[in-house]
């Protein structure tokens, strides 16, 4: 590539040279204008030069290309060639990737209507353990209020035995000393001695 450039750029500078010699033999011709047989003369050899000039040209482009164009072509058909089979692969990666996607996401939506379904059995049953537990608890409670009635309800009798043979203990009294007189007094301490001996 590069001697292609720099043959290229010969080429052009030895052009632009044989085209100032041909206009400096165009001036020369007019200046010559003198005879007609000496501008003929002039415009056959200033005709040469430019067939002269064309076929070094033509010739010098021709060899550059015959040597050089071929290798360019056959590596930039086989940089293509390869540009082609990498974008062909990775459009493979591309297609196969996006497979794998599709496959997921439909997986994903089995996935996600198993766990909605998982989810409410779970709720169902949560709920179902809920009451019975709380049925268990509210028949604790009742069963532990039952015993405590019982219990308050013993200690409430026995208060009121207690308290009723208080009562009666204190009428009893208040009868006793209301009968009791000064002779009845010494008759149960006569009585008591007795008893002693």
């Amino acid at each position: 590539m590069k001697r292609l450039t720099l043959m290229l750029a010969l080429a052009l500078a030895v052009a632009p040279g044989l085209t100032f010699a041909q206009e400096g033999e165009k001036k020369a011709e007019h200046a010559s204008e003198t005879t007609r047989e000496g501008e003929k003369k002039d415009e056959g050899h200033l005709e040469i030069w430019k067939w002269v000039n064309f076929l070094i040209l033509a010739g010098g482009l021709g060899y550059l290309a015959g040597k050089n164009a071929g290798p360019f072509f056959a590596n930039r058909s086989a940089s293509i060639r390869k540009d082609m089979e990498e974008s062909l692969q990775k459009r493979k990666e591309a297609e196969a990737r996006a497979a794998e996607v599709e496959r997921r996401l439909a997986s994903l939506e089995s996935q996600i209507a198993g766990l909605r379904a998982e989810s409410q059995q779970e709720l169902a049953a949560g709920a179902e353990r809920l009451s019975r537990q709380t049925a268990d608890d509210l028949a604790k409670v009742q069963a532990h209020a039952g015993q405590e009635i019982a219990s308050a309800g013993k200690q409430a009798r026995s208060e009121l035995k207690r308290y009723s043979a208080e009562l009666a203990t204190a009428l009893a009294e208040q009868k006793v000393r209301a009968r009791m007189t000064p002779g009845t007094q010494d008759a149960l301490v006569d009585s008591f001695v007795r008893d002693l001996k």
